[in-house]
């Protein structure tokens, strides 16, 4: 079946293709490069009485074309990725293939020139979860942690950003709420009573070492930023972890706790293991409590007067030194649960604040200097005083000069609750009304009133900074971008391309980062994966943030030094710290500060298919899984995702396949199954490539008593060893995995799925980069002056 689809659209390709551009109806004939792959190599299964899925190719000499994009950009795919013809048929040469799709490609990208097809995104976009803590951060100078309001979305084509135009009222209702504990925080007016927040640690973290950002000579513990609503005295409460018999771990003498404030000792404590005989005094004569499994840590508790605003918490127990003997014992680096992984010494389970308690006033903080950028000097003004604030505020939020309607709901608002709350409490009711917002809420892209269904028109210079914004910062755009768009002049090219390089420089795009890198690299999937702990007893939460911490530095290595996006396969260097280097068998890393290593060839670490996340996340929790990495390699880094499974196919777990077996002989017998075989063919031979690696990324060269074989392939036929063989075959054709990278960005940048009218412009985004080494920015540059970026088809 597959092989009588690809024969079918490339019949339709050759017979609508080349037909003269003004008229549709004029006969034309076939390329000579595609006539002759026709006819060598579709005909035998194409003609006669009864011809392939029905499609009759004798007589395409004198066939007629028309132009036909969707069918010749699928053929253009079939062909690059080596999916056709089948691999079980003869193959045409290498020269004639390529011909052949140059001869197609340059049709297709002159036709495009010619009729723009930019596409369609939704009129109505509502800002991700991951865009809105980071639109309210620019906004309002409030970074806070929206994820206890929101859920998260629904991801297709591999991103959050794309199914995201409805509001249902169950969501609607939680944007409310967050809108209003976010605009009460932002402006730090008082609370009716003490609101409390509780920070809680991951169960599988291992707390033996130092926490990066805690002073020296500490560990476990936490490190966070939280934002206090109003100076006052607040109350901390912490709490050590348990077992599930209740018990505190690894207390089994006295351990000194500390918590800074800013980096500042403001509490200590002294934790003591629970007593089990009825001594009354300790040596030196002093009063001994008799501490419980029940109420060890309940004295962890204290008030501390704290200032409004953003400030860093730590907690933090001082490191005793290290024994002989309990080095001995120290087999693994994991310590964190009783039964499997005793825990040495005590760990932190959570940290609750309360407050405040006797509240001193708003304070200054970031919010309020971002918010109150005018104070009314009596009554008379402050009516003036609140327009100006909300007329800023609104513009930024709406990414657009605002109006006198846009300030008519504000204001009212803002008079209704002033009366009888005050010239501040009138100012957070109406900035939780701009939070919830269509317009603040929602990336509105309009038709212009004049548009013509079905013909493409240019985006605004205020839309095209909106799309600008979130596509590199997550997040509204600036004062800067605002001022050049309502001048329209952000589409000059040279300033595009200033406000581009600005942007990629500015600690916002670390946003593009996270964002992107944990979509397109499953780095997400990170949180849920969980290996076997019998299997894999040294994997813990500190290694699973170890694995995401490498990647994303990597990858902002490539952005921030503008370097070629090949180097993200080619790369001689990754960071580590002293847990990951362990794990990687890498000597010499101490510490928990991430750093820049350079590697030897014999570490086998480098490139992103050496990263112990992306080796991880495509596992299973007990063994690799070569479809998995297959599939992932095959969307990810060559762009030609494999067909769907045929419907009821047993998973492998399914069958009758030993488990003793090594992973490459269960999947063979799976793959003797034909129904099976059409999709493994392509896939496995990918993912066997990366066998060396083990479930959690580790080097072995063992499984199952047996050497490993780490032979595999690619869709074009060519044979590859190991992860430096599939590494070499991939960088032999580089425009293959540029041209998924930017598609993959294209995606992400314009919130929609990429279509066949897309290829052109990534084609020619991919062209333009070749000759700048394919740096990061010349693909950043050919996004956003692309068709698909900077156009809009009308409904």
């Amino acid at each position: 079946m597959i092989c009588r689809f690809v024969c079918w659209l490339l019949l339709n390709a050759c017979l609508l293709l080349f037909a003269a551009e003004l008229d549709a109806q004029e006969v034309a004939k076939l390329s000579p490069d595609v006539a002759s792959l026709l006819r060598s190599y579709c005909l035998d299964c194409h003609q006669g009485a009864d011809p392939s899925a029905g499609l009759d190719l004798e007589f395409i000499d004198s066939t007629t074309v028309v132009p036909d994009a969707a069918t010749w950009e699928e053929v253009v795919k079939k062909l690059q990725a080596h999916h056709m013809p089948p691999s079980d048929a003869e193959q045409p040469p290498a020269d004639l293939a390529l011909a052949a799709v140059k001869s197609l490609e340059e049709s297709l990208d002159q036709h495009a020139i010619s009729h723009p097809q930019p596409g369609r995104t939704d009129t109505f976009r509502r800002m991700t979860r991951f865009e809105y803590q980071r639109a309210i951060r620019d906004l309002l100078a409030l970074d806070i942690d929206v994820t206890h309001w929101l859920p998260a979305d629904e991801i297709s084509r591999g991103f959050d950003n794309i199914t995201v135009g409805e509001l249902s009222p169950a969501l609607l209702s939680r944007y409310l709420t967050a809108a209003q504990k976010i605009s009460r925080l932002a402006v730090g007016r008082p609370y009716k009573s003490p609101d409390g927040t509780t920070i809680r640690i991951a169960p599988d973290v291992t707390q033996e070492e130092r926490v990066e950002g805690l002073p020296i000579g500490t560990r476990g513990g936490l490190l966070t930023t939280h934002v206090f609503p109003q100076d006052g005295t607040y109350e901390f409460a912490i709490r050590l972890t348990r077992d599930r018999d209740e018990h505190v771990e690894g207390l089994n003498e006295p351990h000194e706790l500390e918590v800074l404030i800013d980096g500042t000792k403001v509490e200590r404590f002294t934790v003591r293991p629970p007593r089990r005989d009825n001594a009354k005094k300790e040596s030196d004569g002093d009063e001994y409590s008799k501490p419980s499994h029940e109420n060890v840590d309940q004295h962890l508790k204290f008030r501390v007067p704290v200032t409004a605003g953003p400030h860093q918490l730590g907690v933090t127990f001082l490191k005793k030194p290290s024994s002989l003997l309990e080095t001995k014992r120290q087999p693994l680096n994991v310590h964190f649960n009783m039964y499997r992984h005793p825990r040495l010494s005590p760990a932190i389970y959570q940290v609750s604040i309360t407050g405040p308690f006797e509240s001193s006033g708003a304070g200054s903080t970031p919010s309020r200097e971002r918010i109150f950028i005018r104070q009314p000097t009596n009554g008379d003004d402050e009516v003036e005083c609140a327009r100006e604030i909300l007329t800023t505020l609104a513009r930024r939020a709406y990414r657009r000069p605002v109006t006198d309607q846009d300030l008519a709901k504000p204001m009212a608002l803002y008079l209704e609750a002033s009366g009888e709350e005050g010239f501040e409490g009138g100012i957070e009711l109406a900035l939780a009304y701009l939070l919830i917002s269509p317009e603040f809420l929602f990336r509105v892209e309009r038709d212009p009133l004049d548009g013509v269904s079905g013909t493409a028109y240019r985006l605004s210079d205020l839309e095209l900074a909106t799309r600008l914004s979130f596509f590199l910062w997550s997040s509204i755009p600036d004062d800067e971008l605002l001022l050049l768009a309502e001048q329209n002049r952000l589409r000059e090219p040279d300033v595009l391309r200033q406000q581009v390089q600005r942007m990629l420089s500015d600690e916002r795009s670390q946003a593009l980062i996270e964002n992107f890198t944990g979509q397109w690299l499953y780095l997400r999937n990170l949180d849920s994966f969980t290996p076997d702990a019998r299997l894999f007893p040294d994997f813990d939460d500190n290694l699973r943030q170890a694995f995401r911490r490498e990647t994303e530095l990597f990858f902002a290595s490539i952005v921030r030094e503008d370097r070629s996006v090949l180097d993200l396969l080619r790369a001689d260097y990754t960071y580590l710290n002293e847990r990951l280097a362990k794990h990687y068998g890498i000597p010499q890393v101490w510490g928990s500060r991430f750093r820049r290593v350079s590697l030897e060839p014999e570490s086998r670490r480098g490139g992103l298919l050496r990263h112990g996340s992306i080796l991880s996340v495509t596992s299973y929790a007990t063994r690799t899984s070569p479809v998995i990495r297959g599939k992932w390699i095959l969307e990810n880094i060559l762009g030609t995702p494999p067909p769907p499974p045929p419907p009821n196919v047993p998973a492998l777990s399914e069958t009758s396949v030993s488990a003793k077996l090594p992973v490459r002989e269960r999947l063979a017998q799976h793959r003797a199954d034909a129904t099976c075989a059409s999709c493994h063919n392509l896939i496995d031979p990918v993912g066997f490539a990366l066998e060396n690696f083990d479930a959690v990324g580790r080097w072995r060269e063992v499984e199952a008593g047996l050497p490993i074989d780490s032979s595999g392939g690619l869709p074009d036929g060519s044979q590859v060893d190991g992860v430096d063989g599939l590494e070499h075959g991939l960088l032999e054709r580089p425009d293959v995995f540029v041209s998924a990278l930017a598609e993959k960005l294209l995606t992400y940048a314009i919130g929609r799925g990429t279509e066949h009218y897309d290829a052109p412009a990534i084609r020619k985004i991919v062209r333009d980069a070749e000759s700048d080494d394919y740096r990061f920015t010349a693909i950043i540059n050919g996004i956003v002056t692309s068709t698909p970026f900077q156009m809009r088809t009308c409904k």
